[in-house]
């Protein structure tokens, strides 16, 4: 066995999220005693992520089709929009079945120091829903920090024009915490309560 595969390995999974040095060495052995087949049914996955996955036409959260499930989905309340930072944040609120609307994700949070301008995120986007579609609530469910909460209070003021209900997730959820991270019954929680802004 070659060092150097095991190596190339190891640095490639480093540079996934929170997976540090000891942690990637513990899955490249896990990979390399992984049968055959299973190991290559997870190359063949990530292969076929990066090439078939995009951005939904309508909502921005990740497919493999031009219209995700959910902006696809009739039985969905089109009356109401949650916006997410990110497209994770999706699947932990629909874990969460405590929201039966139709999402919008920004692809990010305001950040002017970061370069993150309202012009790089997608909120044009979103008002463009909101004029065009039958919104009747925007749930901002961004992150409750620094970034998320200034990402909100913009929203909501451009929002404040039209004639609907702009409301904010509750506080369930820790502040300086991400949405991701967050376990099913808190965010459920934060659903329910949330406020109007």
């Amino acid at each position: 066995m070659e060092q150097g595969i095991i190596e190339n390995l190891i640095n490639a999974l480093t540079k996934l999220p929170g997976i540090g040095r000891k942690t990637a060495q513990r899955l490249a052995f896990f990979i390399l005693s992984m049968p055959e087949n299973d190991a290559k049914t997870l190359a063949q996955a990530i292969n076929e992520v990066k090439e078939k996955a995009r951005f939904c036409s309508v909502c921005f959260n990740i497919t493999d089709n031009d219209v995700c499930n959910i902006c696809s989905n009739t039985s969905r309340d089109a009356g109401k929009l949650c916006v997410v930072e990110e497209p994770s944040n999706i699947l932990v609120i629909e874990r969460s079945k405590g929201f039966d609307g139709l999402y919008h994700v920004l692809l990010g949070a305001l950040s002017p120091i970061d370069g993150m301008t309202p012009d790089k995120l997608k909120i044009n986007e979103l008002i463009d829903r909101v004029k065009n579609d039958s919104v009747k609530e925007v749930i901002i469910a961004t992150n409750p920090n620094t970034r998320g909460e200034m990402t909100a209070q913009y929203i909501r003021e451009l929002l404040k024009p039209y004639d609907i209900r702009v409301s904010r997730i509750a506080y369930g959820l820790p502040i300086g915490g991400d949405i991701e991270f967050a376990d099913e019954v808190t965010l459920g929680k934060a659903l329910e309560g949330r406020r109007e802004m």
